[in-house]
């Protein structure tokens, strides 16, 4: 080993990231509040969960009185009460993305089941959170938190309803077999509505006592579709139905329930008018599904992500420990250092390491910008409302004329203080219309990224993971629980819209305007972060948005050998593929924005400025993996694009795509050094310390 080599050793990674790096690399460092949520979750998650599935409470499908144990446990350390604000029993105020992000990627580092079963009781008051009406929201919300002192009864528990048998589960979400119809409407009086609907593999319902549904009209006299506030003790059925055969998240209560009830048109989400004799929600059921999960994908997105990161301590203790005990002494290299002597499990682990800090960079880059949103939100509802801009289409018009301003605000915000325009930043900055669309253009395209590439690239990866532990990957007491953490993260993926449906999303969101605008200024912003930190790959990482956004402009302008025009919602084969590049983009960029938080805010933490310099080299280095993969992946899909729908010649088919030819080479050069950052973070897993044994049950 030479001397060199050497040194970047004794400067490597010494443990494992602990609770203070990841404050810092995820923006929670300052919000004591959040870190005692934090705490409250791993406490349940590797006390309470990890028995349960250490002693195979996953082998039932039914929901038991074992499984039931852990609503008390969430009750007691106040994670049912994260969602709510101060005034209706919770705890924190102001936004709670954040908040509820942290709680899923606690539960999910040792059962994501867990996590859903704790995280689907808040899903079931999004709705009424976000489009409720006062008394809706101060009703349901009040009576979700659990008892305070003095108070005997006990909390409301929710299911979200959306999903039928048409014929198979989470099919199509816009597709209603749910229905609701005027059972009675006297004179002066309430309509009493009749809702008949059947659910399919919808979670809580096992304890659930209401749910929020969707449901259609059919009945001339109910116009649209709404989403509806039912209880077990309306009149009628309220079928809990048979639990479904999961193969995975078992810790969640999961049935097929049917209802059929009387209940006040007062249920009705968000409330409805009265036009010409007929009754016409507020809130159509699409459009507050929407405003939901726009914001639970998130911590659906970082369920994955917590398993990638917590495979990584059993995967070194089994690499290590692979040939002790099998006859090889102590101080021999194959003793103490087992298959960690092979380069192949170090690299590949590597590459998991560095999918699990993306991945949960993305997911929680996305919550934090979601807690930004959610005041402008409400602010941008009160100047419509003021200027009478009601309908989503006026106000959808309305904000495409900020275009320009939010376009300056953001090119006047990346200049340097000392040459903006001060007095016209100042300005657009209070506008909070033109700070709302820049950052719902970004939301739009965040959202559905991180739950594509974190629940399905991640969903790979944990395959990856899963085959570091050769045959005891695939047993129920693999440490870590790497082989229920691969199965369940086939379920993420299929979470509040399967792939095809984030990536529908995103082939209309990333080709705006205002967020490729924002792209340009990355861009910009990679260059100069490459000019001061080269080691962290921005500088392939900007190449590489370059070329993708060459491409884009290639393929909405080109036509494919027979004339047909390439970027159209219907071909899905061009679309589609840039979706999933953008991803790899994404993720990449806001690991490394991370990091250089850590190496600005770090030095000032005591416990984290001591082992400073080897963690900041090694999570530049998995940076620089990272980056190089996702430039790796883009350069694939581009060239696939831009060439593969021109008829094969005898040679390249470059007339015309000279530029791209260059971008490409570029890009390939950009690739210098990502194979010796790769070897170092490789040389790092065999020095860097862990704890002795696992911190939960196997």
């Amino acid at each position: 080993m030479s001397n060199d080599r050497t040194a970047k050793a004794a400067e490597s990674l010494r443990t494992l990231p602990g609770d203070e790096t990841r404050q810092i690399l995820w923006r929670f460092a300052d919000r004591f509040d959040l870190q005692m949520l934090a705490q409250s979750a791993r406490a349940v998650a590797r006390g309470p969960v990890a028995r349960l599935v250490a002693e195979g409470e996953r082998n039932s499908h039914a929901w038991t009185a074992r499984k039931a144990s852990l609503l008390r446990a969430f009750d007691e350390t106040g994670l049912t009460a994260a969602f709510l604000d101060p005034e209706h029993g919770g705890f924190i105020a102001g936004p709670k993305n954040l908040a509820l992000a942290l709680v899923a990627f606690e539960l999910s580092w040792v059962d994501a089941g867990a996590a859903t079963c704790c995280l689907a009781g808040h899903l079931a008051l999004a709705p009424v959170a976000a489009r409720g009406t006062p008394e809706q929201r101060d009703a349901w919300l009040r009576r979700s938190a659990p008892p305070q002192p003095g108070e005997n009864r006990p909390p409301a528990r929710g299911a979200f309803v959306l999903t039928e048998p048409l014929p198979y589960a989470g099919v199509e979400t816009a597709m209603l077999g749910g229905k609701v119809r005027i059972a009675e409407w006297r004179e002066g009086g309430e309509p009493i509505l009749h809702v008949e609907k059947r659910g399919r593999f919808i979670t809580n319902m096992d304890f659930a006592t209401f749910v929020t549904a969707a449901v259609e009209s059919a009945d001339p006299r109910i116009k649209g579709s709404c989403m509806i506030l039912l209880e077990d003790t309306d009149p009628g059925v309220f079928d809990r139905g048979a639990p479904a055969k999961k193969l995975v998240h078992q810790l969640s209560s999961t049935t097929d329930p049917v209802f059929d009830l009387r209940v006040p048109a007062s249920r009705i989400i968000g409330g409805y008018r009265i036009k010409r004799g007929a009754l016409v929600p507020r809130y159509s059921h699409s459009e507050i599904i929407e405003a939901v999960f726009r914001r639970a994908r998130v911590t659906v997105a970082l369920m994955t992500a917590a398993k990638l990161l917590s495979a990584v301590e059993p995967i070194i203790r089994y690499h290590r420990a692979r040939f002790r005990g099998g006859g090889t002494a102590p101080g021999t290299p194959r003793h103490d250092f087992g298959l960690q002597l092979k380069e192949d499990t170090l690299h590949r682990l590597v590459d998991v390491w560095a999918t699990g800090e993306a991945a949960a960079s993305l997911g929680f880059a996305a919550a934090r910008l979601f807690d930004e949103l959610d005041p402008l939100e409400r602010r941008k509802d009160e100047v419509f409302a003021a200027r009478g801009i009601e309908d989503p289409l006026a106000q959808f018009r309305a904000l495409m004329k900020l275009e320009k301003e939010a376009v300056e605000f953001l090119e006047l915000d990346a200049l340097p203080e000392s040459r903006r325009d001060r007095a016209r930043h100042a300005a657009l900055a209070a506008d909070p219309l033109v700070q709302f669309a820049w950052r719902e253009s970004l939301a739009s395209v965040l959202c559905p990224a991180c739950k594509l590439w974190n629940t399905g690239h991640g969903a790979t990866m944990m395959r990856e993971a899963v085959s570091l532990m050769s045959g005891y990957g695939i047993s129920e007491d693999c440490p870590g629980f790497l082989g229920h953490k691969w199965m369940d993260a086939q379920l993420e993926a299929t979470y509040e819209g399967p792939e095809a449906v984030q990536r529908r999303q995103l082939t209309l969101t990333m080709a705006t305007g205002l967020f490729l605008a924002q792209l340009r200024l990355w861009i910009t912003g990679l260059r100069r972060i490459a000019g001061e930190k080269p080691g962290t790959g921005a500088c392939t990482l900007a190449s590489a948005m370059e070329l993708w956004l060459w491409t884009l402009r290639h393929l909405r302008d080109a036509s494919d050998a027979h004339g047909d025009e390439l970027y159209n919602s219907a071909r899905q084969g061009v679309t589609f593929p840039m979706a999933d590049a953008l991803c790899w983009l994404l993720a990449a960029r806001c690991q490394i924005l991370d990091v250089l938080e850590l190496e600005t805010r770090g030095p000032a933490n005591a416990v984290v400025a001591e082992a400073m310099p080897g963690l900041l080299n090694f999570l530049t280095d998995i940076c620089h993996v990272q980056a190089a993969r996702a430039a790796g992946e883009t350069g694939r899909i581009c060239a696939e694009l831009v060439y593969g729908y021109q008829r094969h010649r005898d040679g390249p088919a470059v007339s015309g795509l000279e530029e791209f030819a260059r971008l490409r080479v570029k890009l390939d050069g950009c690739l210098t050094g990502a194979r010796l950052a790769k070897d170092r973070a490789a040389a790092a897993l065999t020095t860097v310390m862990i704890p002795e044994t696992p911190d939960y049950p196997a």
